[in-house]
């Protein structure tokens, strides 16, 4: 959303099953329309803590009971569709618009992983969630709109031998659209973090559109200037939502990226309280990695193996690298335990906070997310990265002039 928004796309609905990633939706969209009614300075309020959510969501009560309307917070299933396709008709005549140009979305990623797959794939193959992708047709078929992009993970492509995908786009052909696919990395986006996704786009037949073209950006940063700035915590500190001061300016990636600006201060910056067994494990891999190696479960001292199935996922502990051109892909795992995102100091003995993997997906610093934590590291994990949905929406709109 934020990309797309950032590229000057409107909305007329969400649909999200997620009751916390409805309540980040529904704040995101009120700082856009605070500030494009120069009245930015009413968010930065509730940012920093000076007036709680109520007061926020009080200060334009009909604007923003009108954004919250379009944030349907409903599963997609046989019996909701006609009720949500019902309430975005609806959205559409009061905006007096004659159609959708455009609709994006995708369904869970987790339905097509190859980390799901490998653990349960009997039950992986009967996971309705598979075949979401019906309810999306539904509604290209609806609203008809010039283009749509369906995103995810490259999983999707071999699920059901490569049936699945095939299936898929038998499906968005009969509904009337030509497309195309391509994988994607976030990397070639500006974007410090290898993360590869699945984006299939199509346009109505006949219209002579084409997949854009993207060129890579190429620059010389390491994930250390994404991070460097953030204050040092050990296991336990921190703090959510109570503003936190830089440790140090913003780095020319940062700047660049619009990641950090001049207003802003640091949130959502709170470490998990480890187990010393946990920290000793974590302290192991950080060595492990300053001397150019990686840990494998099978490296610990015994009495640090305490699983019994050694032999999988023996990479379960991973540090971030600082010194490399991009982190590892972020995931909703990471809302588990963090073990696969060690900070790299020593000193600190944490995984990364929602606010470092939000930095890694390249989330700008006054973007909240609400909810519990766990619920913050879910939503920053299964998002697009917002720079990476920009440059796409700026090629979808040069495509539509």
């Amino acid at each position: 959303m934020e990309g797309f928004k950032r590229a000057g796309i409107n909305f007329i609905a969400h649909v999200e099953k997620d009751k916390y990633c409805c309540e980040t939706i529904k704040t995101r969209l009120f700082y856009h329309f605070l500030k494009e009614n120069n009245e930015e300075d009413l968010y930065y309020k509730y940012l920093y803590g000076e007036i709680g959510r109520e007061e926020f969501l009080n200060i334009y009560p009909a604007e923003f009971q009108e954004i919250a309307e379009g944030v349907i917070n409903t599963e997609i299933n046989d019996q909701n569709l006609p009720a949500i396709i019902h309430t975005i008709c609806e959205r559409i005549k009061r905006k007096n618009l004659k159609n959708i140009d455009i609709v994006i979305g995708g369904p869970p990623c987790q339905a097509y992983s190859l980390v799901g797959r490998a653990r349960d794939p009997y039950n992986m193959e009967k996971d309705p969630r598979n075949y979401l992708y019906r309810y999306y047709v539904s509604i290209l078929e609806e609203f008809k709109p010039e283009v749509f992009v369906f995103e995810n993970v490259p999983g999707i492509l071999t699920a059901g031998k490569g049936k699945l995908f095939k299936d898929i786009q038998q499906y968005f052909k009969n509904a009337g659209y030509e497309i195309e696919y391509r994988i994607l990395n976030s990397a070639d986006f500006f974007v410090l973090q290898n993360r590869k996704r699945v984006i299939l786009m199509g346009w109505k037949k006949g219209s002579g559109l084409r997949y854009p073209t993207f060129e890579k950006i190429d620059h010389n940063y390491k994930v250390k200037d994404l991070l460097s700035d953030l204050p040092p915590l050990k296991p336990g500190e921190g703090e959510d939502r109570k503003p936190l001061q830089y440790s140090g300016p913003p780095s020319d990636y940062l700047i660049k990226a619009g990641i950090r600006s001049y207003r802003d201060v640091v949130i959502h910056h709170k470490a998990r309280n480890h187990r010393a067994m946990d920290r000793e494990i974590y302290r192991i891999a950080i060595e492990y990695y300053r001397n150019g190696k990686k840990l494998r479960y099978t490296d610990l001292p015994e009495h640090l193996q305490t699983h019994r199935n050694k032999d999988s996922f023996l990479d379960r502990f991973k540090v971030v690298d600082w010194e490399a051109p991009f982190c590892h892909t972020v995931v909703a795992h990471i809302s588990k335990d963090g073990h696969y995102y060690i900070h790299p100091d020593i000193n600190q003995l944490r995984s990364i906070t929602v606010r470092e993997a939000a930095r890694i997906q390249s989330f700008p610093d006054n973007y909240i997310f609400e909810g519990p934590r766990t619920q913050q590291f879910i939503q920053v994990g299964n998002a697009v990265p917002p720079l990476m949905a920009y440059c796409i929406a700026v090629e979808i709109r040069r495509m539509l002039e």
